[in-house]
């Protein structure tokens, strides 16, 4: 089997030669490749280059065509710092009040850079390896989270508790518009599979009963959306996320890339027959911090755990960062093929 048909097996909960490998390691492949994260951003060919050279260099199966976390944020409004060797960042929201909301204007995201960058990378990368590796497309944040960038995280936390129903829904409604018409651009590069992250609307920042009001059925309709167009949805929601899990099955996604601190046992009971497991080796302490046989214990712990299934992919918890020693990727890749 070649890589693509190794993810897209056990996305389809069938048996594969060797464990599938698809890592989280956009900010270390740019480092990699001796290029800033300014020039990763800021052009298409260097961007695919640099995956490209990390799929021929450790020989993934799949690669996750990842930028920045705020590129929505961005294309909407918000303010947003870049700088030249650390993915971009922002502080502060757009929007004032909750009641500004009614205000906002459409946005036709394809008209912001670094959503074109993104979306012509990822074309030159499909036309790169085709059907040999498997290409998810990321397409950056879903509701929850860019309602969180617009507001500002302190607002939005209080928003939830505090602010009027109907422009809660109305800021919602207008973030997964957005959402949606990032998941129909990647759509048409011919990439394999798509995804978001969602990361504030996980246990560590609110509550489970916060989650299924004002994420899942954003969510829910991302991912149909994801469907209607024949492409398998993966999503990720940073933290622990144990008392969401079967909330999260509720999406219809078809993969969790799952952080760290979600127990992989707790995981394993609650997906293995329902849903395909993406993770989940801190990205950190253990992959970037971490000695070689340190990697080595851990990788062999989730294995002992994931490969009772037909529906995992071995990845870090969340991204890998600049600076990862080598070896440690090596060691990870070299036990997970000859387990």
């Amino acid at each position: 089997m070649n890589g693509y048909e190794r993810i897209k097996a056990a996305l389809n909960n069938q048996p594969t030669d060797k464990i599938p490998i698809m890592l989280h390691n956009f900010w270390m492949a740019a480092s990699e490749a001796k290029i800033s994260m300014t020039t990763f951003r800021e052009n298409p060919q260097a961007m695919a280059d640099a995956f490209i050279r990390s799929v021929e260099k450790y020989n993934f199966d799949g690669i996750l065509v990842d930028l920045d976390t705020v590129t929505l944020a961005g294309a909407v409004g918000v303010p947003v710092d870049f700088p030249d060797d650390e993915p971009a960042r922002s502080a502060i929201g757009n929007i004032k009040e909750l009641a500004d909301v009614n205000f906002l204007k459409k946005v036709n995201i394809e008209n912001y850079k670094y959503v074109q960058n993104w979306l012509e990378a990822t074309r030159i990368i499909k036309s790169h390896f085709k059907d040999d590796i498997y290409i998810r497309g990321n397409c950056d944040q879903a509701s929850f989270s860019l309602a969180s960038m617009m507001r500002g995280s302190q607002e939005w936390m209080l928003d939830l508790l505090m602010g009027e129903p109907d422009q809660l829904t109305e800021l919602l409604e207008y973030c997964t518009d957005i959402t949606i018409q990032f998941i129909r651009l990647m759509a048409q590069t011919g990439c394999d599979m798509v995804s978001n992250g969602d990361s504030p609307a996980g246990p560590d920042m609110v509550s489970p009963d916060m989650y299924e009001k004002f994420a899942l059925p954003y969510e829910k309709r991302i991912v149909d959306e994801a469907h209607k167009l024949n492409l398998p949805y993966a999503l990720h929601i940073c933290g622990n996320t144990e008392t969401i899990l079967e909330l999260m099955i509720e999406t219809g996604s078809d993969a969790f890339e799952l952080d760290y601190k979600t127990d992989t046992q707790k995981s394993f009971d609650i997906l293995h027959d329902k849903v395909c497991f993406i993770g989940n080796i801190d990205p950190s302490g253990v992959i970037a911090m971490g000695t070689p046989e340190q990697v080595e214990q851990k990788t062999v712990e989730l294995l002992n755990i994931f490969t009772k299934t037909n529906r995992f992919i071995l990845n870090a918890g969340c991204a890998i960062p600049a600076g990862t020693p080598e070896e440690n990727l090596f060691r990870m890749i070299k036990v997970a093929r000859e387990y």
